[in-house]
């Protein structure tokens, strides 16, 4: 039973829809605050660009985002308000690197209409109260103490009841606002309020300007000297104040954000609906505002929000495109712009579609979404884990160990690969063709197997065999000096830095040995209790060739060791626990802290906080990275060092946020690993697998990889068609160049390969494509692709015409086949036991294929079912039918094999707004709703009554807080059959935000466990402003709220292997489960996606 559901976010929402710029972390540290929608991010401003300080999920949509600064504060707070009523101050805390709440609380009010141009948030620029409009017809005051503390709130009416914009003008003795409203014949005006904040109500204000531009929804306040507003409309943008109106035209355009560039207000960033950045410019002389300018400066992606940082950097995010950091230039480029884009930012919202794909055919599905809006429009190719992409490969069998060498020590490049085999080692070199070729260096042992190599200091090489400590000089190749073991020991394991070697020889014994120019001194040997198993002395102290720290892995005890140096004295011994032995050890630095990394033989790590003054391990973690032993090295890319920890299941070990994380590479199983930074391939990496040795390079190091295809159009629809290797997209293109804003409708057909167009057909006007669907019919064995259209009436309310395309892909182009007018909007296409089954407006309609007399074909219709107000969302399984309607939630019908007929079996009587459903499994069916939520139905054959077995009953409630587009069977990982999860089914969503997220259904005492856990890290975790997790994923709609049910948080619960170690022990003890056991089961969970 597909009851009890978990959901957790694959991808974090990507779509910005606030951000401010201020002092927030520190006076003097310039802060880009980012939101998008349900988190927060904090950015510095740095020489090298913006630098992420915190990544927090917030228990709420945003609604508002402002910094401000009340009287005696050193540095700027942040007010944050969310769309359900609930508000928060935020302050920086700078030694725990996190935020608190300085204050917080509801705004709700019992009685009101919500608004309709959404909420409103404000700070008087003096601070002495924060406004916000909620509800129609109320303006809310929260004031200020004089200690600035904020004090109780209160309602004052507010005669204009169709707000448009709200804002506090500057300079004022007492707290004015600024209302721009349309009346009730659809002019628009302006006026001014001063809040009397004594008597809790408004006196009228200094000036009001009526008849404005009716395009006019944006206001700008204007700091002093100058004060005043600024009014953006459509066709004229006017500055107003008590004594000086000023108007210019400008082309007409749709304003969506606004920044600020200069402190006194002089000039403006403004950017439109078709991403065109604009600067405003108020002349002035003195404090008397001479007139208005406006320049072009070039484009963007569309705006949602505009922060100047800068030395003219400016942030632009964005909700229907990738967010940028722009710059912009006093001089103009080639094609005029003025703007040069300095970085993006991936976002993957909105997600209006997608198709979960195998395209490499690995068992791995990948995800393609149509992203984007507008001009930004654009095809996301999303995928787990990290890809190598092959630049070489070369057979080789039985590989031991690899390392790669320099031929002088300064010289930036690798030149030499050194493989070692059991009972020999090749020397592998590019030569100028470069290829991999088979060299020489003489003074290297060729006939046995080595056991270490590095580069050492003075152009020297130093390779390590069972019986010799080689050096070599890199230059001339010849052997400069060796250490031999002792007569009847041989060395087991060894490691090596650019000036120390350490070995292990039989018995226990450590010797310790230094590398000086042409000299090898052994400066100290001891002798342990067991046998050794693995070494590191990677220096990861401030000199990068020398170490001060050896860390031992060891038999017997099953222990890891921290030796000093040079001197060997013991500092710490931590006992592993079990009976696995230590494969590997790793000293390393992530974002400026030490780890010890200890790989064991039965494929777990375990990850310890070092202290490299004194050697002490703390925060001890382990997780599961496969099933075989793993060893680690280290590489670097872009500037960072990663880990690399090859297994049957390799992966890379990161950091991200001061956080360890870990990400699956696309390979099967790798034995061994090293970086390989030759001319010829800069930035590969050496992997030796199965047979054969591949050099490649990595893709960016992150979870998940986003490959990005722009379209330049609006991708709707997508559909893929494994038998022709194609995607087919329903899509539409805005052209803007005419004074009429027209657009013109595709359907494209996309190699699956390339994702080139490699064929298009027009719809025609007013046309547009509303579905589509790839399907094969009974008696007829080709594959076609199926696509439901409308015809879009400017006089029309809703559709009453439409179109069935059926087209074959012939020779790599789209053939009509047959078509089939509909007296509606084909909004879905299902294929239905070898027939059609299609929603047509407010009805159900079945079409079968037939075969006219002269051998073309085309789509007769069978049977329907009425009874919907409109049927958006269909799902089929068998004969059952799931309807998603527009209003009246989830309809379950049936088609009968005897009558030809299709009936209603059941329907959910809730009043629910659909975006989306999906059947889990027979019996259950999920929905999402326009309020942001999520619930499940169940079928209920086994009622006693007709009534009871008519109704579905609802059995899971959830607040997503995210609307869903689009549900799809699969799975972004690899299915491994030996994993737990590897069992459990999963559903896909997709969002407006730009979330990919997973709902997992899980058997029934995993989910018992879960709930537990769930309620005790609620205790632990506290949502950030004070906000109550609990309240958050409440069911929530205009009628009721209803705690949640049957779904978990995998968000919340997949935290815990975040949490420091004291708060694990917390959790572990509430729920009297040890910590291991717990990291091991929610690390289990992660791999869901």
């Amino acid at each position: 039973m597909s009851i009890w559901n978990y959901v957790v976010t694959a991808h974090k929402p990507t779509n910005v829809t606030h951000s401010c710029v201020g002092n927030f972390t520190g006076p003097q540290e310039l802060n880009l605050i980012v939101a998008k929608c349900t988190r927060i991010e904090i950015h510095v401003l740095s020489p090298q660009g913006l630098q992420p300080m915190l990544d927090v999920p917030i228990y709420g949509r945003i609604a508002t985002l402002e910094l401000f600064r009340p009287h005696g504060e050193a540095q700027d707070l942040l007010f944050v308000a969310t769309e359900r009523y609930k508000f928060c101050v935020l302050q920086w805390d700078a030694e725990t690197s996190e935020v608190i709440t300085r204050a917080m609380g509801d705004v709700s009010d019992r009685i009101g209409r919500p608004t309709d141009n959404g909420q409103i948030g404000i700070v008087d620029p003096d601070c002495r109260l924060i406004g916000l409009h909620l509800y129609d017809g109320l303006f809310k005051v929260i004031p200020f103490d004089n200690k600035g503390q904020l004090k109780e709130a209160f309602n004052i009416r507010l005669e204009e009841l169709q707000v448009l914009d709200i804002k506090f003008l500057y300079g004022c003795p007492k707290p004015t606002i600024v209302v721009l409203y349309q009346d009730n014949k659809e002019a628009r005006h302006v006026k001014t309020y001063e809040v009397a904040l004594k008597d809790k109500d408004f006196v009228e204000g200094p000036w009001s300007q009526n008849n404005l531009d009716n395009g006019a929804e944006l206001l700008i306040p204007v700091p002093p000297p100058l004060c005043g507003v600024l009014i953006i409309g459509e066709e004229t943008i006017v500055y107003c104040s008590a004594s000086a109106f000023k108007a210019i035209p400008v082309r007409p355009s749709i304003t969506r954000a606004y920044g600020r560039v200069d402190a006194d207000g002089s000039r403006y960033l403004l950017g439109d609906h078709n991403g065109i950045l604009h600067l405003l410019v108020i002349t002035h002389e003195k404090e008397k505002v001479t007139g208005l300018k406006i320049e072009l400066l070039g484009e963007t992606s569309v705006a949602s929000s505009i922060s100047y940082l800068d030395n003219a950097v400016v942030f632009v995010g964005s909700s229907y495109g990738d967010s940028q950091l722009i710059k912009i230039n006093l001089h103009p480029d080639a094609k005029g712009s003025y703007v040069e884009v300095l970085e993006r930012f991936v976002n993957l919202g909105p997600i209006v579609d997608f198709c979960v794909v195998d395209l490499e055919r690995q068992g791995q599905g990948q995800v393609v979404t149509c992203s984007g809006a507008y001009k930004d429009g654009s095809l996301r190719i999303v995928r787990n884990g990290i890809g190598i992409n092959e630049q070489a490969s070369v057979e080789l069998q039985g590989i031991k160990g690899m390392w790669s060498l320099r031929s002088a020590t300064d010289d930036p490049y690798d030149t030499f690969l050194v493989v070692s085999f059991i009972s020999e080692t090749r020397i592998l070199a590019m030569n100028l063709e470069d290829e991999l070729e088979e060299t020489e260096i003489e003074g290297f042992s060729s006939d046995v197997q080595t056991l270490f190599c590095h580069d050492a200091i003075h152009d020297q090489l130093v390779q390590v065999t069972s019986n010799a400590v080689r050096l070599v000089s890199s230059t001339t190749r010849e052997l400069r000096n060796n250490w031999l073991a002792p007569a009847g020991y041989s060395v087991n394991v060894a490691t090596a830095n650019a000036t120390q070697v350490l070995l292990a020889i039989g018995g226990g014994h450590l010797v310790y040995l230094e590398i000086g120019d042409g000299v090898l001194t052994e400066v100290k040997h001891i002798q342990l209790e067991y046998d050794i198993s693995c070494l590191d002395i990677n220096p990861i102290g401030d000199n990068p060739n020398h170490s001060q720290l050896a860390a031992v892995g060891m038999w017997t005890d099953i222990s890891v060791r921290i030796f000093s140096l040079p001197d060997l004295n013991l500092i710490t011994k931590e006992l592993l626990g079990g009976e696995i032995i230590p494969r590997s050890v790793l000293l390393c630095s992530f974002e400026g802290i030490s780890y010890l990394l200890c790989a064991l033989g039965d494929g777990h790590l375990l990850n310890f906080v070092l202290n490299t003054s004194n050697g002490q391990l703390a925060d001890r973690k382990k997780v599961s990275l496969g099933t075989q032993p793993i060893t680690l090295r280290t590489f670097s890319s872009k500037n960072a060092t990663h880990v690399f920890a090859a297994s049957d299941r390799p992966t890379v070990i990161y950091s991200s946020n001061k956080k360890l994380l870990y990400s699956n590479v696309n390979l099967k199983e790798v034995s061994h690993m090293c970086p390989f930074n030759s001319a010829a391939f800069p930035d590969s990496l050496a992997i030796a697998k199965e047979g054969e040795l591949t050099i490649g390079t990595i893709d960016d190091i992150q979870k998940l990889h986003i490959r990005s295809i722009p379209l330049g159009e609006h991708a709707r629809r997508i559909c893929h068609q494994e038998q022709t290797r194609t995607f087919a997209i329903c899509s539409l293109k805005y052209n803007q160049s005419s004074a009429e804003d027209s657009e013109m409708h595709f359907i494209r057909l996309l190699d699956d390969q390339t994702f080139d167009f490699i064929s298009t057909y027009s719809l025609d006007q007013f046309e547009c494509g509303c579905s589509i669907l790839s399907c094969s019919f009974s008696d007829d064995n080709n594959v076609y692709y199926c696509i439901g259209t409308a015809y879009v009436m400017p006089e029309e309310n809703e559709p009453t015409k439409g179109r069935i395309l059926v087209f074959a892909v012939e020779d790599g182009k789209l053939q009509l086949i047959a078509e089939k007018e509909t007296k509606g909007a084909v909004y879905s296409l299902n294929a239905f036991n070898g027939r059609l089954l299609a929603a047509i407006n407010q009805k159900i309609q079945l079409y079968k294929w037939m075969l006219r007399d002269d051998g073309s074909r085309e789509l007769q219709s069978e049977s329907g079912h009425h009874g919907h107000i409109l049927a958006l969302y269909v799902q089929t399984r068998g004969d059952f039918i799931v309807v998603g309607d527009l209003m009246k939630s989830i309809s379950l019908l049936i088609y009968k094999h005897e009558e030809g007929a299709i009936e209603e079996r059941a329907r959910d009587y809730n009043a629910n707004w659909m975006s989306a459903v999906e059947i889990l499994d027979d019996d259950i069916y999920v929905g999402a709703e326009n309020n942001f939520n999520l619930f499940t139905v169940r079928k209920n054959s086994e009622g006693a009554t007709d009534e009871e077995r008519g109704r579905l009953e609802v059995v899971g409630e959830y607040h997503l807080g995210e609307f869903v587009n689009r549900f799809r069977h699969g799975s972004l990982v690899m299915r491994l059959p030996d994993s737990d999860v590897g069992q459990i089914p999963t559903v896909i969503f997709g969002t407006v935000n730009g979330v990919i997220g997973v709902i997992a259904s899980l058997p029934h005492e995993q989910y018992v466990f879960l709930e537990k856990l769930q309620t005790n890290m609620r205790k632990v975790i506290k949502g950030v402003g004070g906000l109550s997790h609990e309240q958050w994923r409440s069911f929530y709609n205009e009628k009721k709220t209803v705690d949640a049910k049957n779904f978990l948080d995998g968000d919340l619960i997949e935290s815990f292997l975040d949490l420091n170690r004291n708060q694990m022990e917390e959790v572990s003890k509430a729920i009297n489960v040890p910590v291991e056991e717990l990291m091991k089961r929610v690390e289990e969970l992660t791999r869901l996606h």
